[in-house]
């Protein structure tokens, strides 16, 4: 009886041991693989020594519809049917919630009822900043050590970011002002000087010409940049607010920015008022 009850004993502390060995091993490996995802990428080096952001991009989300979380919907031409239905997604803003002032916010919704007679890319004027990041369109950084250009496959728009730069724009602009620097591995843009013809997406959310748009451009891997943008306009947000979203490169062999005729496929809406009409 007590050589049973000790083979028992022996049993259970040897589970206890192997349990403990399981978990502890797994523990472990947990412990491992978090340090292995925080530690800092570095990005490949451009001969000054900077990270090198070179390359196609493109934004995989729907904030280009809608910044905030949004059910898909029908789209405002019923002719295209699903094809121009706006589809659904989960936010980028932080938090999922805009900070309208109470005038602003009744602002946005008439947008929102009439965006497809007022969304400035209907018409295929430029798209702003940020709002160039997320088109369902790639774009191309192109860097030097002075400078960075970026070109949007939209409407041929592009913007150049003037690194450790004081100058000042000398007008307002649809792209901004843009000047950069480095922050480590990070390349963190300050955009001003904007008029406030630009919308962030198509559910109508505005700024006015006092936008001030902070980026933040990081690379987390080798195809892949994480992208943030402070906004801040106290003309109609109560406080600055932020989105966020990962950027992929393009890497499929023959990846390149090719022609949008921007102007052309909006011509008919934009001039087609002014064609003179046939005598009767």
């Amino acid at each position: 009886m007590m050589h049973r009850l000790n083979d028992r004993v022996l049993r259970g502390v040897a589970a206890v041991f192997v349990t403990a060995g399981i978990v502890g091993g797994s523990l472990w490996l947990v412990e491992k693989s978090a340090v292995a995802q925080t530690r800092a990428y570095r990005a490949p080096r451009t001969p000054d020594g900077k990270p090198n952001l070179s390359g196609i991009w493109q934004a995989l989300t729907t904030a280009n519809w809608d910044l905030l979380d949004h059910a898909a919907r029908p789209g405002a031409v019923v002719a295209f049917g699903a094809l121009g239905a706006v589809p659904g997604g989960v936010g980028v803003v932080e938090g999922n919630e805009i900070p309208y002032k109470p005038e602003a916010a009744a602002k946005k919704k008439e947008n929102f009822d009439n965006w497809l007679l007022r969304d400035p890319l209907v018409k295929c004027y430029m798209p702003g900043v940020p709002r160039a990041t997320y088109l369902p369109f790639p774009f191309q950084i192109v860097q030097s050590a002075d400078a960075l250009l970026i070109a949007y496959e939209f409407a041929n728009a592009s913007r150049t970011i003037y690194m450790n730069s004081k100058e000042e724009s000398p007008l307002d602009s649809w792209m901004g002002w843009s000047r950069g620097r480095w922050e480590g591995e990070t390349l963190v843009v300050d955009v001003t000087n904007f008029n406030d013809r630009t919308w962030f997406d198509s559910a109508g959310d505005f700024h006015s010409e006092a936008l001030h748009v902070v980026e933040r451009y990081t690379a987390t891997g080798p195809d892949h940049l994480m992208y943030e943008a402070t906004i801040e306009d106290p003309n109609v947000f109560t406080r600055p607010w932020k989105i966020r979203m990962p950027l992929y490169r393009r890497v499929e062999p023959r990846a390149e920015l090719v022609e949008f005729r921007c102007v052309e496929f909006a011509e008919e809406l934009m001039y087609g008022h002014l064609r003179k009409q046939a005598d009767r």
